[in-house]
């Protein structure tokens, strides 16, 4: 959110007596994977058919731009041209700040073109970058047009191929279907669902542009595309690790992860925390401003009737109720990561950082043994600043 939009809220909050959290304290114990046995599976299928690919089609949701980031996709499809297509952009902001969200999509435009360290990885393919909404057909029409380029660039007679990648629930399915009913006009060939993990293995190629040359002899947009652009459709992959626990909540928040893997309070307390930092009248209707998720939750479900007997509010219910609103934008409509020239700049240096010091995505294994051999290192300093009489 703009400083200016923080500050507003700010003295929003101020002027009615209510002071948000500056912090958001979340137990380290909370899950941090959900790197499942078909997520290998499905890197392994696209590894296999990637001799027949030109284009990567790159999913990232528009509210974790960077958090949605997959360095697993990076290494595995390196030397791929690919379009880096940010999802659900109509959820990241309100529709009346246009202005807005063109600075952030301009900014990572930028970031991906200049940045080496923009988490981009490609070797030796050509990476752009599209903004999409899947109820904006103008939207969609751009894409297919970058794709249509590709794919007379290609100029093969048996058209191009494209893998449609990405994290768990980022909306590759829902992409695909949109690229067929714009480009083809022919209803959706995908299974979509608001959970991740509908699609379980590599589909059979989807045509999302007709052939050059038509029934009647009339040629696609003037354009070369050989048999026509055909997409195959695959599973989310996740990491299989998150170091950073706040990035383990914000890929739960936005569905990147199975509901209940991470508790359903949890979330929706996250999620309180972050409309309380831009503007609590936000859930007036359900709530007054609060800081407390259960006394937050509690009033949600006697607003909303999920009540257990006795009327005892149901939270858990409640919890995931309003999540659902938010991700519908129903709660307010913002990203969540910080996409400003400082954020990004902070973004590249950490990278840097890694790239250098040699972090590979940790295993689960991996970082459960890094874990325990950090708590074993602060356990012995602690023990030796107690037995040292000086201290």
């Amino acid at each position: 959110m703009a400083a200016a939009a923080k500050a507003a809220s700010s003295a929003a909050g101020a002027a009615n007596g209510f002071v948000p959290r500056a912090v958001f304290e979340v137990s380290a114990s909370i899950t941090r994977s959900y790197f499942l046995g078909h997520h290998t599976a499905a890197l392994t299928s696209m590894r296999k058919v990637l001799s027949n690919i030109g284009l990567i089609l790159e999913c990232r949701d528009s509210r974790v731009p960077l958090t949605s980031t997959n360095p697993l996709l990076e290494s595995s499809l390196a030397s791929r041209d690919r379009i880096i297509v940010y999802t659900k952009s109509d959820l990241c902001a309100p529709a009346t700040s246009t202005r807005w969200l063109a600075r952030q999509q301009s900014l990572l435009t930028e970031w991906h073109q200049n940045s080496p360290s923009s988490g981009s990885g490609v070797i030796g393919g050509r990476t752009e970058v599209v903004f999409t909404d899947e109820r904006n057909p103008r939207s969609i029409q751009r894409l297919l047009a970058l794709v249509k380029e590709r794919a007379a660039a290609q100029d093969s007679l048996l058209g191009l191929r494209a893998l449609v990648v990405g994290m768990p629930n980022a909306g590759k399915s829902t992409l695909l279907n949109a690229l067929r009913r714009v480009g083809m006009r022919l209803p959706g060939a995908a299974r979509t669902g608001a959970q991740p993990g509908v699609t379980r293995k590599l589909s059979t190629p989807v045509r999302i542009v007709a052939a050059t040359e038509t029934s009647d002899g009339a040629y696609n947009d003037a354009q070369d595309v050989g048999e026509g652009v055909f997409v195959v459709d695959t599973p989310g992959v996740f990491v299989p690790y998150v170091s950073d626990l706040e990035s383990m909540l914000k890929l739960s928040l936005v569905g990147c992860v199975k509901d209940g893997l991470v508790p359903a309070e949890t979330i929706a307390d996250y999620m309180l925390f972050l409309i309380n930092q831009r503007d609590p009248t936000i859930y007036a209707d359900l709530s007054a401003p609060t800081n407390d998720v259960q006394e937050f939750l509690d009033a949600v479900a006697v607003r909303t009737g999920k009540l257990l007997k006795g009327g005892v509010p149901a939270r858990e219910h409640a919890a995931d109720w309003v999540v659902q609103q938010w991700r519908r934008g129903h709660l307010g409509r913002f990203g969540l990561d910080d996409i400003s020239e400082e954020g990004l700049k902070a973004r590249a240096t950490r990278l840097a950082l890694e790239q250098n010091e040699g972090d590979a995505p940790l295993s689960l294994s991996q970082a459960r043994k890094r874990e325990k051999e950090a708590r074993k290192a602060r356990s012995l300093a602690k023990r030796a600043a107690a037995l040292d009489p000086t201290s």
